[in-house]
């Protein structure tokens, strides 16, 4: 064989490795931002663990055929564009509330191929919404607890008329780990803050205005905090936290840092992906041009007579986020109306 040959083998085996590598790191990471590009080190024994790891997280919704209401038929991610409903929830044991926690942070992923790009939504917690489940209106955080991951599914597509196919569930042990397994993430803190931290110890969490490493307490922390800013506001700063552990994984660089990845996020995380589903997820990130843009609802906030503090969604911005989510997954595009809206502005 010739050297130029020889050549052309060498690189061609390369990018096959780093195709897998990526694969790898998608299936591992997809729970915290769906997507994750980097170059880690492949092996067979990693990637057998990746799948045996999803495959123990495995839950489905309960739905029937497990189809979305608002799909004619069952879609394929290998080709169609689909949503995946990121539920955050503190569930640790000390808390004792197992499968009735509230979901503490709500992120909607809509994913579309040709236009090789992510959409992700942050729903505030004290949006009032309708569930379903329990037939009446509250906090739209309060599904979660009334009916698990199904319960939040059907309330987020009753909110927003737009299909969940696919959750990942997560609770704060695995957000905490997974940055501590990268060696932190780097972060422009935007102000002085005190927070508890996840064992509710106050003010265990000190961090100053301005760009800085910080460890997987601190940026749960930064996450959940409300009292500097607002509820949207806190939705801005979980994506961008997405964001940047996206670029800190893409940094990783050992097979053990990935072993590590693997059982931060499986022993805390369900999800009704399967293995090979995440796989097809591959072809986001091995694309260059990826892009991954922000959504927020738009509102007011207040009490109403049942003594509760809410956030009521700008119907205007609402029908407009589900306009572009349907678009973006390549569905009708006719924005319904919530016909109770007029109510609902009444109560204040």
């Amino acid at each position: 064989m010739s050297e130029e040959k020889q050549k052309e083998s060498r690189m061609l085996k390369k990018r096959k490795a780093r195709n897998k590598k990526k694969i790898i790191l998608l299936c591992i990471l997809i729970p915290i931002t769906v997507i994750f590009i980097t170059t880690l080190s492949y092996s067979a024994y990693i990637y057998f663990k990746v799948e045996q790891t999803v495959d123990e997280s495995y839950k489905n919704v309960g739905r029937e055929n497990e189809v979305s209401n608002l799909r004619e038929e069952p879609i394929d991610p290998m080709i169609d564009n689909v949503s995946i409903l990121i539920i955050g929830v503190d569930d640790s044991e000390r808390r004792g509330y197992e499968e009735q926690s509230r979901s503490d942070t709500l992120i909607l992923a809509t994913f579309n191929k040709e236009q090789e790009d992510i959409k992700l939504l942050s729903i505030p917690r004290d949006t009032y919404a309708y569930v379903p489940e329990v037939d009446y209106y509250t906090k739209i955080n309060h599904a979660h607890f009334y009916g698990g991951a199904k319960a939040a599914i059907e309330t987020v597509e009753e909110f927003l008329h737009v299909p969940v196919d696919y959750y990942v569930r997560l609770n704060f042990e695995a957000f905490i780990e997974v940055i501590d397994s990268l060696g932190g993430i780097h972060y422009d803190v935007p102000f002085e803050m005190y927070e508890m931290d996840s064992k509710d110890k106050k003010d265990a969490i000190h961090l100053l205005p301005g760009y800085q490493k910080i460890n997987g307490e601190e940026a749960l922390a930064l996450a959940r905090t409300r009292k500097y800013d607002s509820d949207i506001e806190r939705g801005k700063r979980q994506q961008e936290i997405i964001k940047t552990v996206i670029k800190e994984a893409a940094s990783a660089s050992t097979v053990f840092k990935l072993s590590e990845l693997i059982d931060s996020v499986g022993k805390n995380m369900t999800t009704n992906l399967t293995f090979e589903d995440m796989k097809t997820f591959a072809s986001y990130g091995l694309s260059t041009d990826l892009s991954i843009s922000s959504l927020n609802l738009d509102g007011y906030g207040g009490y109403m007579d049942d003594g509760l503090w809410y956030y009521v969604a700008d119907e205007e911005s609402r029908s407009e986020i589900e306009i572009t989510l349907k678009d973006h997954l390549d569905l009708e595009s006719n924005a319904e109306n919530y016909d109770d809206i007029q109510s609902i502005q009444r109560l204040y």
